[in-house]
C-alpha cells in the first residue's frame, strides 16, 4: 500500500521536509492575515499595500541571481539558514510600521531576502536529493508546502474572526517564529558541499559558460516558456476565484471549495505525477503534456458562465481537478529542465535565473490574465488555453537545443586528448 503521509521516510530529506512544513505554515498566517493587518491595524489603504508589495515584489527577483549564484560557492544549508533569519527580523519589523513609507522601506529587503531564498531552497534541494532524487525531493516538498499553507491559513482565521490588535500581532509574530525554527531544523541537516567543489579558479567562466545563465539564451528560452505556463498559479488563486463568483454565479465558499480541492489534490498526487522528470528531454514531453492539459481545462471553466449554478459548481470543480494534474506536471517538469539543464557547477544561478523568469511572468499576470479572462469572457479562456498549448508544445524543441548546447562544451576534435 502506498504512502498517505507527505512527509517522506526518515533522513535528511524528511528534515527538510519538517522545515518546509513550519516555514509554510508561517507563510499561511501571512498569506491569508498580512494584507487585513497592514489595512486594519496599521491604517494604510488597500491601494497603497497593493502597490507597496508589487513594487517590493519586482525588485526582490534581482536578488534571485546572485544569491543562487552565492549557494554554488557556500553550503547553501548554512546560507538559507541564515536568509531565513534575516527573514523572521523582517517579518517582526512589520509590529513597527506605522505609514507608507516604512512599510516600503521594509517590504522591499524582505522581499530581496524571499526571492534570493527560493533559489537557494532550489539549490539545497538538488544537494539534499542528487541528480537523480531532486524532482522528486521539489515534488514532496511542494506537497508538504501546500499541507502548510493550508494550515497556516485555518490559524490564521481566527486572528481574522478575533480582529484585534493583539490578534494580529500574534499573527505577525507567528510569521517571525515560524522562520526561526525552520532554520533551527535546517541547521540539522549535514552540511552540504557548494556546487563547484571549490574547483573553479576566481574570474574563470563556468562550464554553463558564455556569462552565465542570463546570457544562456537557450535555457532562457526553455525557462521562458515554463514561466508562461507558471502563470497558472496566478490563474487558480486570482482569476479563477473571481469568475466564480462574478461570471459562474457560484456563492463566495465555493471559492474556497475550489483552492481545497486543489490542496487535497496537490498533496496526494504531487509525488506520483513527479516520476520521469528527472532529465531534460523526458521533463520537456511532461511539459508539453502539462500546457495541453492546462488548455483542455480552459473551456471547461469557460463553459461555467452559461449553466445554471450547482452544475457550474460541479464543472468548477472538474475543471480544477484538470487543472492541477496540468499544474503538478508543471512543477515536475520545469524543476527537472531547470536542473539538468544548469551546468553541475551552477545549479543555484540557474534556479534563480529560471525563478527570475517565473516572478516576472507571474508578476505581469496578474493584470493581463484578470483583463483577458474577466473582460473576454468565454473567449478569453479561450485564447488563454492557446497560450498554454503553445507553449507546451514548443518546449521539446527548445529542450533539444538547451541540450545540443550543453554537450557541445565536452565534443573535443578526433586526435586532442580529453
Amino acid at each position: 500500500m502506498g504512502r498517505v503521509s507527505p512527509l517522506p521516510p526518515p533522513g535528511p530529506l524528511r528534515t527538510l521536509a519538517y522545515a518546509t512544513l513550519v516555514n509554510t505554515v508561517g507563510a499561511g498566517l501571512w498569506l491569508a492575515g498580512g494584507a487585513l493587518y497592514l489595512t486594519r491595524d496599521v491604517g494604510l489603504s488597500a491601494t497603497s499595500v497593493g502597490a507597496g508589495l508589487t513594487v517590493a515584489g519586482l525588485g526582490g527577483l534581482t536578488a534571485s541571481v546572485p544569491l543562487g549564484a552565492l549557494a554554488d560557492r557556500w553550503d547553501p544549508r548554512t546560507l538559507r539558514a541564515v536568509l531565513q533569519v534575516g527573514q523572521a527580523l523582517a517579518a517582526l519589523a512589520y509590529l513597527l510600521v506605522g505609514s507608507f513609507p516604512a512599510f516600503l522601506a521594509l517590504a522591499v529587503p524582505e522581499a530581496l531576502l524571499a526571492a534570493g531564498n527560493l533559489a537557494v531552497r532550489a539549490a539545497l534541494v538538488a544537494a539534499v536529493g542528487g541528480p537523480d532524487g531532486r524532482v522528486h525531493a521539489f515534488a514532496t516538498l511542494r506537497a508538504v508546502a501546500n499541507l502548510g499553507i493550508t494550515v497556516g491559513t485555518a490559524l490564521a482565521g481566527i486572528a481574522l474572526a478575533v480582529d484585534t490588535h493583539r490578534a494580529y500581532q500574534v499573527l505577525v509574530v507567528g510569521n517571525a517564529a515560524s522562520y526561526l525554527l525552520s532554520a533551527a531544523l535546517l541547521l540539522r541537516l549535514p552540511p552540504q558541499p557548494a556546487t563547484d567543489g571549490g574547483r573553479r579558479t576566481p574570474g574563470a567562466p563556468r562550464r554553463g559558460g558564455r556569462g552565465g545563465p542570463l546570457r544562456d539564451g537557450r535555457f532562457l528560452a526553455v525557462s521562458g516558456a515554463s514561466a508562461v505556463l507558471s502563470t497558472h498559479v496566478t490563474v487558480l488563486v486570482l482569476v479563477v476565484p473571481l469568475w466564480t463568483v462574478d461570471r459562474a454565479g457560484a456563492p463566495p465558499p465555493v471559492v474556497s471549495a475550489v483552492l481545497l480541492a486543489n490542496t487535497v489534490l496537490t498533496v496526494l498526487l504531487a509525488v506520483r505525477l513527479s516520476r520521469g522528470a528527472e532529465r531534460a528531454a523526458p521533463a520537456a514531453r511532461k511539459l508539453r503534456r502539462a500546457g495541453l492539459v492546462l488548455a483542455a481545462a480552459t473551456p471547461l471553466y469557460a463553459a461555467t458562465a452559461a449553466l445554471p449554478v450547482l452544475p457550474a459548481v460541479v464543472l468548477l470543480l472538474v475543471a480544477t481537478a484538470v487543472w492541477t494534474v496540468g499544474d503538478l506536471w508543471h512543477g515536475a517538469a520545469g524543476a527537472g529542465l531547470a536542473y539538468d539543464l544548469a551546468p553541475p557547477d551552477a545549479i543555484g544561478a540557474y534556479q534563480g535565473a529560471d525563478g527570475l523568469l517565473a516572478g516576472l511572468a507571474q508578476a505581469l499576470g496578474r493584470g493581463l490574465l484578470t483583463l483577458l479572462v474577466l473582460g473576454g469572457g468565454p473567449v478569453g479562456w479561450l485564447v488563454l488555453g492557446g497560450i498554454f498549448a503553445a507553449a507546451g508544445l514548443a518546449a521539446p524543441a527548445l529542450a533539444r537545443r538547451a541540450i545540443a548546447n550543453r554537450r557541445a562544451p565536452e565534443t573535443r576534435p578526433a586526435g586532442v586528448p580529453g
